[in-house]
């Protein structure tokens, strides 16, 4: 079977006694064979959307298309979609392969071929050989592999994962997401993952949706959102970074702190606002386009260590300029809570966004 596409067309949803939509026009596309992450706070809609998607819910407006055909009221059982649950919904009295048959048995799929495929999909997840042990008996890693070989074993159009690597411990976190992307990209599958976590969301997806009060901010490469966000909103929400004011200058920004100046090549949006006032600019600095200086750097910003964390091969600062605080990365493992620092700006060009929520 061919990948597919998924698209939400202006989907609204609104709950009896909600003071705000919780998707407000949603408009999204899932090209053939993408990964893509919806990602969010708690209460941005994601959970809501994926329930549109797989049928378990009606917008109340909008539409769902599969392959550009509308789906809308077709009930979950004749949309062909998988679905990856956050707790996986795995019975403890079936064994593994019973689980992963389970999606085909209520198919009226004949029995032989129904285990055959089951064990074919267990072997897809890197599970070949498990289907006599009970769940269990499994990690929690295993279990999710699991449940994410019952969604494939059903040959979905479009594979749907809620929060699936959420109930998993931070090492086994690292390790499963990189082999659920891996899983997926062999699969060739069209799959939307909705999470609240980025790091999840970048590890696995081709591309990001950051969904904020039922709306897309912004999607794009992971790369995109965090090097060119949009809006303050993406800024600061995906990754770490210190907004400072920013005049212009031509292609160039300039921030000052304390009457330091430092200047940057600046990525101003495009079409440029050229009526902006310089207030209504943002600069977005990263850990990485910030570096430590020496207390009497003339040409630094002045600030004070009012946090250090140990990070392996780096120390993670936080260090006050003036009325903000920022964070960045360093090898010296000297400093210290208290340390008087320069702070100075290493990237070659930062980005910009408008100083409004």
């Amino acid at each position: 079977m061919s990948a597919s596409s998924l698209r939400f067309e202006s989907v609204v949803r609104r709950y009896d006694g909600a003071a705000t939509a919780a998707l407000d026009g949603l408009t999204l596309d899932v090209r053939p064979g993408e990964l893509l992450a919806l990602l969010g706070a708690s209460g941005a809609g994601k959970t809501t959307a994926l329930r549109i998607a797989a049928g378990y819910e009606r917008p109340d407006g909008g539409a769902v298309l599969l392959d550009d055909v509308d789906v809308t009221r077709l009930p979950p059982e004749r949309r062909d979609v998988g679905m990856v649950f956050q707790h996986y919904a795995l019975f403890p009295h079936l064994s593994v392969e019973d689980n992963v048959a389970f999606g085909l048995a209520a198919r009226d799929v004949a029995t032989a071929e129904r285990h055959e495929r089951a064990r074919r999909a267990l072997a897809g997840v890197g599970l070949g050989g498990t289907g006599h042990r009970r769940v269990q008996s499994l990690s929690g890693g295993e279990q999710q592999r699991v449940a994410l070989a019952r969604a494939l074993a059903i040959e979905p159009r479009v594979l749907l994962l809620d929060e699936p690597l959420s109930n998993l411990d931070p090492t086994l976190r690292v390790t499963t997401r990189e082999d659920l992307r891996a899983t997926l990209r062999a699969s060739h599958v069209t799959a939307l993952l909705v999470t609240h976590d980025q790091d999840d969301a970048f590890a696995v997806a081709d591309r990001v949706a950051l969904l904020h009060r039922g709306r897309v901010l912004q999607a794009g490469t992971p790369e995109a959102l965090y090097d060119r966000p949009a809006s303050r909103a993406v800024a600061e929400f995906v990754g770490r970074a210190t907004l400072l004011p920013a005049r212009r200058d031509g292609d160039d920004a300039l921030l000052t702190v304390d009457g330091v100046t430092q200047r940057a090549r600046a990525a101003w949006p495009s079409p440029p606002s050229d009526h902006a006032a310089p207030s209504e600019w943002l600069a977005v600095l990263r850990p990485e386009t910030l570096a430590l200086a020496p207390a009497d750097d003339v040409t630094a910003w002045r600030g004070e260590v009012v946090a250090r964390r140990f990070a392996g091969a780096v120390i993670v600062c936080r260090v006050r300029l003036g009325a903000h605080v920022a964070e960045l990365e360093t090898d010296r493992r000297d400093v210290r809570e208290g340390d008087h620092v320069g702070v100075r700006l290493v990237a070659r060009t930062v980005a910009l966004v408008c100083d409004e929520p």
